[in-house]
């Protein structure tokens, strides 16, 4: 089943990150096409973009992380709320989407794109360096309490992807929680996260997070 549509592929554009010693690749610019690869299974182990830059390897990259994939009506969103132009790969994703709700999507729902095969994995987090390059204050909490996060995507099998190929739908995994859920559950909402606990839709790591958390809060 279709789904909308690529509108840009993006590949970082490196740059210092301001008050580290790194560089970052959140910057990202379309490109005419991205090749899809499987990285390894950790932070660390790269993106799944050849040629892309991971900068903070210790929370991002590898399989769970490999593609980052956000919404060109989200952007068009911010734009409205910002009061400024907000190209594509502004917000560091590598897919730059139109027509599909990326956020209503289930953990495990796999969508083909291009030649690749991907799917469904994780909520992003909003973290400093986000912060420090939109440059908007309160930016952590003004994105998370929008509740839109995108989506990052596991690459099941390698491929090619263009502007304008089709996003097609998989199955539904059946267990109904979206990424918006996974996404407040993730940012500290407890109601959020016994659910995504029940449905059992996120990696083991990222489970054991959240009910330790909500042991502590008992």
């Amino acid at each position: 089943m279709g789904a909308g549509t690529v509108r840009s592929t993006n590949l970082a554009r490196p740059r210092p990150d301001p008050g580290t010693p790194r560089t970052t690749g959140i910057d990202k610019l379309d490109v005419p096409a991205i090749e899809l690869r499987v990285p390894g299974p950790r932070h660390g182990d790269g993106s799944g973009v050849v040629g892309d830059l991971v900068g903070d390897d210790r929370h991002h990259g590898g399989a769970d992380k490999a593609v980052y994939a956000f919404a060109r009506e989200e952007l068009d969103r911010w734009e409205v709320e910002l009061g400024r132009p907000l190209r594509d790969g502004v917000f560091g994703e590598n897919l730059t989407t139109e027509g599909i709700d990326l956020d209503g999507l289930e953990p495990g729902r796999e969508l083909r794109v291009g030649t690749a095969l991907l799917q469904v994995s994780l909520p992003r987090q909003p973290c400093a360096t986000f912060a420090r390059h939109l440059g908007e204050p309160r930016w952590t909490r003004r994105f998370t309490e929008h509740g839109a996060c995108g989506v990052y995507l596991r690459v099941l099998t390698p491929g090619r992807v263009v502007p304008g190929d089709p996003v097609r739908l998989g199955a539904s995994p059946g267990h109904g929680v979206s990424m918006r859920v996974t996404f407040a559950a993730a940012m500290g909402d407890d109601e959020a996260a016994a659910r995504v606990l029940a449905a059992g839709c996120l990696p083991a790591t990222y489970h054991a997070a959240l009910q330790r958390r909500l042991e502590r809060r008992g």
